[in-house]
């Protein structure tokens, strides 16, 4: 059994990503994970000041939520970063919560590729919607998971789920109409099954 935390970054209460979000928990949870969402709708995580305290010993000088999510990050054995797609990337709430990542990191005297630091290691999926649906539409969004999370920070990949075609942003959810929920169960539920595959795709 593994501790799966989905940090859902914005977006309508029951809108797509909620409801793609929701999908995969069960699937992970019929797997017999046990899994927590968090809502940065709910949970105000500002962007990271670049001040540096943390650098010196102190906590975050921030006073929000991100303190409290510390011990759930550090208790993760799979973080699952969800999202809306928003100017055609990830959006600036679930943004700001990998930044203060920065404050939870640790001297590493031999940081591999090019890093400064070292941070907790985690599995890692990425689950994004959009009302677009071009083969450009999630370029900018997976590029940045890719290299911040994965390359930079240092996450096992284990896996991206890119449901575009949800519908137009001025209606309702539409992503009961698409095949995408019963993707984000499969994925939930095989998370750990094997080994993710050379492109690390959702097929």
């Amino acid at each position: 059994m593994k501790n799966v935390l989905i940090v859902l970054g914005g977006g309508r209460p029951n809108g797509n990503t909620a409801q793609l979000a929701s999908a995969f928990q069960r699937g992970a949870e019929d797997a017999g994970h046990r899994v927590e969402t968090v809502s940065l709708n709910k949970i105000e995580v500002r962007g990271c000041l670049g001040c540096n305290a943390c650098r010196y010993g102190k906590p975050c000088v921030q006073r929000d939520g991100f303190n409290g999510l510390i011990p759930k990050i550090r208790s993760a054995d799979l973080i699952a970063f969800a999202s809306p797609l928003y100017f055609w990337t990830i959006s600036s709430k679930l943004k700001a919560f990998i930044e203060r990542f920065y404050c939870i990191a640790e001297e590493d005297p031999n940081p591999p590729f090019g890093r400064y630091e070292r941070y907790p290691v985690r599995d890692s999926v990425l689950l994004m919607t959009s009302a677009d649906d071009f083969f450009w539409t999630f370029e900018q969004a997976e590029s940045y998971y890719r290299f911040a999370i994965v390359r930079y920070i240092g996450f096992h990949d284990r896996g991206t789920l890119l449901a575009g075609g949800c519908g137009d942003t001025n209606g309702r959810p539409n992503i009961q109409q698409t095949p995408h929920l019963d993707r984000a169960y499969a994925f939930g539920r095989s998370i750990y099954e094997s080994e993710p595959s050379a492109e690390n795709r959702v097929p």
